[in-house]
This record gives structure tokens, C-alpha cells and sequence, in this order.
């Protein structure tokens, strides 16, 4: 969830908006943007989407990354 969080992070900057500005935007609450943007790992992902939908974007399923 971490890169998720990251990348949330970044894009917000770059609209110049505040954690309490991009949850009013998103309908979020500003709890839930502050554990994405820690990468909380117990986020509810229909949530994350609705963060991502600001950025044109969505998560989907796909296969975890190995660490070696």
C-alpha cells in the first residue's frame, strides 16, 4: 500500500492541495488520507479508488512484487 500511499502523496502536492483539501475533493475523510498516505496496510480499497479517481486512475489486481 505504501507505493499507492506515494503516489497519492505526490500528485496531491502537485494540485497544490492540503491532506483537508483532497479529502474534501474526494469525499474522503482526512483520517483515511493520512493511513493511505502512511501506507496503512488495512485501507479499504474501494476507497483507494476513490482517492485514485482525482488522478484519472485505479488499483487492480495484478501479482505482488517479489523482494529479494
Amino acid at each position: 500500500m505504501s507505493r499507492i500511499g506515494d503516489y497519492v502523496k505526490q500528485e496531491r502536492k502537485k494540485l497544490g492541495l492540503t491532506q483537508e483539501e483532497f479529502a474534501v475533493r474526494t469525499g474522503l475523510g482526512l483520517r483515511f488520507v493520512r493511513d493511505l498516505e502512511q501506507g496503512k496496510e488495512t485501507v479499504r480499497m474501494d476507497k483507494v479508488n476513490q482517492a485514485l479517481a482525482l488522478f484519472d486512475c485505479e488499483a487492480v489486481p495484478g501479482r505482488k512484487e517479489r523482494r529479494i
